[in-house]
């Protein structure tokens, strides 16, 4: 759920459990402290929040998860159940010590994989890591396009797990394939988003304006370049130099 509406919505239809995040555009991303607060006070079930510092791939920087511990550190004052993480080596194997310290700062709340586990080179192995690591549910498609193509491996990771660690099954369910899916696989969990495109508010749209940007490349993601920044400095300073007389 990326927003307090579509969280109240899930809870009215009889989810069992919240996902709050942002910028889904970008695969998600952590929401702010205030929408976090606010759905707690607001729904009753199981919420847990996305920590993600940004898009693009899941390789962090020592600074990246200093402030996703951070986070967890938030979300654990605000009372949420559990938290949504995932690192990853640049190799394709999951990230143990990153992960570890996202266990660790976390508990007592509980911890789930994202699908960074679909990244990963090997999913066996990295199954096997998580659990070692007492994470407590993977959300994975089983490493395909949705989940319903990735069936076969995620029933094979369900008899893997034996009930060492929940898998949940994430990646295009519907209410048009999830009985499908289940029978297929034997997940005892679902995540879905479960949307319908709604109208938005403004009675006035300037034709000349538009607030949305192109998603990079899966894999990549836009950053700030100080070279470019430097140059545009340079240049304001000439611009704004008065005129000789």
């Amino acid at each position: 759920m990326d927003s307090i509406e579509s969280a109240l919505a899930a809870e009215a239809g009889g989810a069992g459990r919240l996902e709050l995040c942002d910028n889904l555009a970008e695969g998600g991303t952590t929401p702010s402290a205030g929408i976090i607060a606010v759905c707690r006070e607001q729904v009753g079930i199981p919420l847990f929040v996305l920590i993600r510092a940004r898009g693009g791939d899941f390789v962090y920087s020592n600074l990246e998860v200093e402030a996703m511990c951070r986070d967890i550190i938030m979300c654990r004052e605000l009372e949420v159940d559990g938290v949504v993480i995932g690192a990853l080596r640049s190799d394709g194997r999951v990230d143990l010590e990153t992960t570890a310290r996202f266990v660790e700062t976390a508990r007592p709340m509980a911890v789930t994989f994202h699908r960074a586990f679909d990244g990963c080179r090997d999913a066996s192995r990295g199954l096997e890591e998580l659990i070692e690591l007492g994470v407590d549910r993977v959300l994975t498609s089983g490493q395909a396009a949705t989940a319903l193509e990735g069936a076969v491996a995620l029933a094979a990771l369900v008899r893997q797990a034996a009930g060492r660690i929940i898998v949940l099954a994430g990646g295009g369910v519907s209410e048009k394939n999830v009985a499908a899916l289940i029978g297929a696989t034997g997940v005892s969990e679902v995540h879905a988003r479960g949307v319908s495109v709604k109208t938005d508010q403004m009675q006035f749209h300037n034709p000349l304006v538009s607030m949305i940007r192109a998603v990079p490349p899966e894999g990549s993601r836009m950053v700030t370049d100080a070279n470019r920044i430097r140059r545009l400095v340079e240049l304001i300073g000439k611009a704004s130099v008065s005129p000789q007389r």
